[in-house]
Formats: C-alpha cells, structure tokens, sequence
C-alpha cells in the first residue's frame, strides 16, 4: 500500500510511472544498489530521527554516516534514531523502505544532505522495501518538500582505509 501512496503522491509531477519496483529486496543501500546496478553512493537512503515534536528525516547519499556533532549543530540536539515501530507509525513507511514521499504527519520535517549533491541523479526508495525512483537532486528536493539542504553527515571511508587509520 506504501509504494501505491508514493506513486499517487508523486503524479503531481508525473512521476508516478517512473517508480520501479523489484523482484529482489532494495531494502538496504546494498541491496538497492546492487538491483539498481548503480554505486551504493548514488542510494539515497532515508535517515529517521526524533524531534521535540515529531521527526525529522534526513535524506543522505548510501556512503554516507551522520555526524552526530554536525547533526547536533544543525539541529540542536543528540541524534536519537526511531524505533521501526516509530518509523511506521510516523512515517507510513517501513523500515526498508522509508522515503520522503507521502508522509502522513505534519510534524515530520525532511532535510537534505549536502552528500548527495555530487550526483546528477540518486535513487530514494518509494514507499517498499523493493522500489526505488531516479530523481535529480533538485527534484528529490522538491517532491520531498524538503525543509532545506544540510551538512549533517560524513562520508565512510573504504574499508582498507579504516584499517590503516586504526578506526
């Protein structure tokens, strides 16, 4: 029912036949990026958090991990993350396949994250743990109603390099 609230939600732009959906799970930056056979960086997954009075989700780029001292600045506060059952219940969306398109609540606030600004397109999912639109930056700005671009996250360095570095 998620991805049928998406694809209603994003005819406004006529969108709504852009929205695929898969045979195999996109439920993680891995599994989306491996069915869409893009870069895991090009997934933009959706980050949910607590607020005072609701939730704020941050769209950020697959290779991309939040800085709780950014997240802290930006929006004064610790980086709490929802529950699934939270997620859910203020999001309409489950975990795996959380967008921010179609929320149901008017105190979730969608921001989004400067790391996905390297990419001509990015791929949110849409509503299910197996869907995915392409969108510009700029659209997924849009139709996201997105309350503005931040600085809250950091990019993972590779594995090898995490080694070396002795994180």
């Amino acid at each position: 029912m998620s991805v049928e609230a998406v694809r209603a939600y994003l005819a406004r732009w006529g969108k709504e036949t852009q929205v695929r959906e898969f045979a195999v799970s996109s439920a993680t930056v891995e599994l989306a990026a491996a069915a869409l056979q893009v870069e895991p960086a090009r997934i933009a997954k959706t980050l949910s958090f607590r607020a005072a009075d609701g939730a704020i989700l941050v769209v950020a780029a697959g290779d991309a991990k939040i800085d709780n001292a950014k997240f802290k600045a930006q929006f004064g506060r610790k980086a709490a993350m929802l529950t699934p059952e939270e997620v859910l219940r203020w999001t309409g969306h489950a975990v795996g396949g959380v967008c921010p398109f179609a929320l149901p609540e008017p105190a979730v606030k969608v921001f989004t994250d400067l790391s996905l600004r390297r990419f001509a397109t990015v791929f949110p999912a849409c509503g299910s743990g197996n869907s995915a639109i392409e969108l510009s930056c700029d659209e997924l700005y849009e139709y996201a109603g997105s309350s503005g671009w931040v600085d809250v996250c950091r990019l993972r360095q590779p594995k090898s390099e995490e080694n070396e570095s002795g994180k």
